[in-house]
């Protein structure tokens, strides 16, 4: 079969594309799922301002050396690891919902011991208790919402779920310009403890109470989301119980689309655009910058502008165009940053004082200035790059197969 299959490409649930929902509540229900990746790129973004935070702490403040930062920052991705596969097993165990339910335990608790730390391990175990919940999100938050979603505003709302992580960047970084590192960590349990609350009143996706032979639950699901009833069709059995084995590997139409997902993917991580994310404004204060929180803050924002418009401009222009552009200007901004960093590092003097905030009637032969504009420049370049290589990587992710349940169900 091939995606322009009209029956192949109509979705399981659901009215069909061209209609519109009589309820708004579907909405609601998306928009406390998506409150999952927000608290992921807070979680994400958090590192950033509280490294430096934490070492300008006074005991009985914890100390942070150059290991521990690092530490710091990175063990979130092990938690994360752990909590995809965690999450992968609840999702078909305990649904979607309970799901997100559970995911907003380590959140909170997360931040919540580190706001209690007093020494460098209890700081890594929060961490990694919020990258296990970041780990579950990632995973289930898409799902849900996909599941969820009405046809005519599928692609509307799968485009919120990595818009939501980079707000959450960009909200860690602006909380970060006037809060210390335990308020931040305070203010990270606030987006979980709403989806909490949100989540306990809205439904379990129809699609999984169906798999569940629960048809009245699923028919009343898809009322109070949309406002619509519908005789809904289970999922063929065969379909519930379809897997992976490692034979399929020999066939051509499976291992392409996986090397080629799995090398973008690498390819994508090994950028370096998460340890940017990660480290931004102790990058920007080791480059001897002065207002790194404010650097910090325009790389958040423009993270949030451009994966905003690679969602809009990524059917047009194409996956693979746009792959390809993103590439060549990350590439181009790196290199532009290392010479900044190169130039800093080897003349003190020019930059240590740079302030973006400086006023416009300094002398234009000052060459801070221009070598300070040439990192936030290069930066915002890298990160532009980064947020539409992402988005059209995921997209791309989606189309390699046309056979795929994403390609059917969950893209965008």
């Amino acid at each position: 079969m091939t995606p322009d299959d009209p029956e192949e490409t109509q979705p399981l649930l659901g009215p069909p594309r061209d209609s519109y929902p009589r309820s708004r509540r579907g909405f609601l229900a998306a928009f406390a799922a998506a409150l999952g990746p927000l608290s992921f790129g807070y979680a994400l973004g958090y590192s950033s301002p509280a490294i430096p935070s934490l070492r300008r702490a006074a005991p009985p403040a914890p100390h942070l050396d150059d290991t521990a930062a690092s530490w710091f920052g990175a063990v979130v991705t092990l938690g994360a690891a752990a909590g995809g596969v965690l999450g992968g097993w609840l999702l078909d165990r305990a649904g979607r919902k309970l799901s997100l339910l559970l995911c907003t335990l380590p959140f909170v608790a997360g931040f919540a011991v580190i706001t209690a730390a007093k020494d460098v391990w209890t700081l890594l175990g929060g961490r990694l208790f919020t990258g296990l919940a970041c780990g579950i999100a990632s995973l289930v938050a898409p799902v849900y919402i996909s599941e969820i979603a009405y046809p005519s505003v599928r692609g509307l709302l799968g485009s919120c779920v990595q818009l939501m992580v980079v707000t959450g960047i960009l909200l860690a970084y602006l909380a970060g310009w006037v809060l210390e590192w335990r308020w931040l960590a305070v203010l990270g349990c606030v987006p979980p403890t709403f989806m909490l609350l949100l989540m306990c009143y809205m439904p379990e996706t129809p699609r999984f109470l169906l798999t569940q032979h629960k048809h009245e639950e699923a028919m009343a699901a898809l009322h109070f989301l949309w406002g619509i009833e519908q005789d809904l069709e289970e999922p063929p059995m065969e379909t519930e119980h379809q897997g992976f084995h490692l034979t399929q590997l020999r066939q051509p139409g499976i291992y392409k689309p996986f090397i080629i997902g799995i090398s973008l993917m690498a390819f994508q991580q090994l950028s370096g655009i998460n340890a940017v994310m990660f480290y931004a404004e102790t990058i920007f204060e080791e480059a001897k910058f002065k207002d790194s929180s404010l650097a910090s803050v325009v790389v958040g924002l423009i993270q949030v502008v451009f994966t905003a418009v690679a969602a809009l401009i990524m059917d047009r222009a194409g996956r693979r165009l746009l792959l390809a552009f993103s590439g060549v200007i990350m590439v181009l901004s790196t290199s532009a940053f290392g010479t900044y960093f190169k130039l800093a590092q080897g003349a003190p003097g020019n930059s240590s004082n740079v302030s973006l905030l400086a006023s416009v009637s300094m002398e234009p032969s000052d060459a801070s200035m221009g070598l300070a504009w040439l990192a936030v420049g290069s930066m915002c370049l890298f990160i532009a790059g980064g947020a539409q290589a992402l988005r059209c990587l995921l997209a791309r992710l989606c189309l390699l197969h046309p056979q795929c349940s994403f390609h059917l169900d969950l893209c965008p």
